[in-house]
């Protein structure tokens, strides 16, 4: 079982990284949000499970143990599959989840592509009392305040306009978790993956 990757991602597609590890390029499953974050050159640390079937071996990776041990959870519920197990963690954060199925609400599953009616009640009859619902910290707003302040400013040094760099720290805000709300590195590599590879200068003309 490869239960972890660390290497340097090779390539980042939609929903996917390869990543060399040994001098062997793996490629893995990840959410559209870690794939659109992931920079060829860079080093990567993955939680990852493997898939076996007859006619392929499949990996997916998350960025936390938590994110893994849902994935697990999720594909021990009828109807679920890899494919829709990371759909919902892609759509949901590791706390939604926990707060969705211990109120017994299965209306956010249901949004999930590929989960129906049925597949998303069944989702929270079965992960009823295997999820711990964490405590959601959330940083004071004067904390909140500098750590994005940090992160407009990072980007102006880097040559966007301020109104720029604004527009895209707004944007991903409402994706964030707590912990990358909090992270002026975890902002600041969400921002730039927002902001694409066109050069600054350029952004700042737009």
């Amino acid at each position: 079982m490869i239960s972890s990757l660390h290497g340097t991602v090779v390539l980042a597609d939609a929903d996917a990284v390869v990543v060399e590890v040994g001098g062997v390029g793996l490629s893995v499953t990840v959410s559209p949000q870690l794939a659109r974050a992931a920079r060829a050159g860079e080093r990567i640390r993955l939680h990852t499970h493997l898939v076996v079937r007859e006619d392929a071996l499949a990996l997916y990776g998350f960025e936390t143990r938590d994110e893994l041990a849902v994935f697990a959870q999720l594909l021990g519920v009828p109807g679920v599959g890899p494919k829709s197990g990371m759909g919902v963690l892609s759509a949901m954060t590791v706390p939604a989840i926990a707060e969705a199925v211990a109120a017994e609400d299965d209306a956010p599953f249901r949004k999930v592509s590929g989960i129906g009616p049925k597949t998303a009640k069944l989702i929270v009859v079965h992960l009823t009392g295997k999820l711990a619902a964490p405590a959601v910290q959330t940083a004071p707003a004067s904390v909140a305040g500098a750590v994005q302040a940090q992160v407009t400013q990072a980007l102006v040094g880097l040559g966007w306009n301020e109104r720029t760099a604004a527009e895209a720290l707004d944007a991903i805000l409402s994706d964030a978790d707590a912990s990358e709300r909090g992270s002026v590195t975890a902002l600041l590599r969400l921002a730039l993956a927002r902001l694409g590879p066109a050069r600054p200068a350029e952004a700042a003309r737009g």
